[in-house]
């Protein structure tokens, strides 16, 4: 454990309690230290169908990204969250931890704004060459996920959410999936694309694809909860 805080593996952390809470809003800037590759050191997660397998020092990506913490606090919210590298039941994994707390605000109800925390990701390599990716030979996500919420729930709720051009700021494709909530067990969750729906004026308005994908969230959202939520690893899948 201490050569894996060394290298940057484990250990790492970053807490967004008052950081940007924009839902699907802007990337947020690193808090921990971390040294980056060159762009050309990495291959982009459409080549190797790997959006982090947090094999890269905190709070990089396997492609060379970088995970961000987003809360609902810039909305009026309260929720509080975190995100940090550990070993949970023998595996490396970014865990999200926090509270939600459910927005009850008139105006919130109405836009159809929840309490959230997320861990989010862009999706690009390069940028500055495209801020997309095409995953459209693939057939879905898929994570590898363990929880171990406070809740006496067996299972519990999460959200994966998408961006293409077609979203707004606050507009992002969303389907939710479960996993068993007993702190023991990984489960490798996969979600196809069809079951990606439009959130917002601009998603909802235009048909869900991955051939433009530009970021993805993993979120806690939309009620009560104590969120410990630990990924090991996060991609793309395909059905031979």
């Amino acid at each position: 454990m201490a050569f894996l805080r060394r290298k940057g593996l484990v250990g790492g952390s970053k807490d967004f309690t008052n950081v940007l809470g924009i839902d699907e809003g802007p990337a947020g800037k690193a808090t921990g230290s971390h040294m980056r590759k060159a762009v050309a050191a990495y291959q982009s997660c459409v080549v190797t169908g790997v959006i982090d397998d947090v094999s890269n020092d905190f709070p990089l990506t396997s492609f060379g990204g970088e995970w961000s913490g987003f809360s609902d606090r810039v909305m009026g919210g309260v929720s509080m969250g975190s995100l940090e590298r550990e070993v949970v039941q023998e595996r490396r994994c970014n865990v999200l931890r926090g509270n939600v707390v459910p927005l009850v605000g008139e105006k919130d109800k109405k836009a159809g704004r929840s309490g959230f925390i997320q861990m989010a990701t862009e999706l690009a390599l390069d940028p500055s060459v495209s801020r997309f990716v095409d995953a459209s030979e693939y057939d879905g996500i898929e994570l590898d996920v363990l929880c171990k919420g406070d809740s006496d729930a067996e299972m519990e709720t999460f959200n994966v959410h998408l961006k293409t051009p077609a979203c707004l700021t606050f507009d992002a494709y969303r389907s939710t999936f479960e996993v068993v909530n007993n702190g023991e067990e990984w489960d490798t969750v996969r979600i196809p694309w069809s079951d990606f729906v439009g959130y917002g004026k601009g998603a909802e308005s235009v048909d869900f694809s991955p051939s433009e994908l530009r970021r993805v969230g993993i979120v806690a959202i939309g009620r009560e909860m104590d969120v410990n939520l630990c990924v090991s690893r996060l991609g793309f899948y395909s059905v031979f």
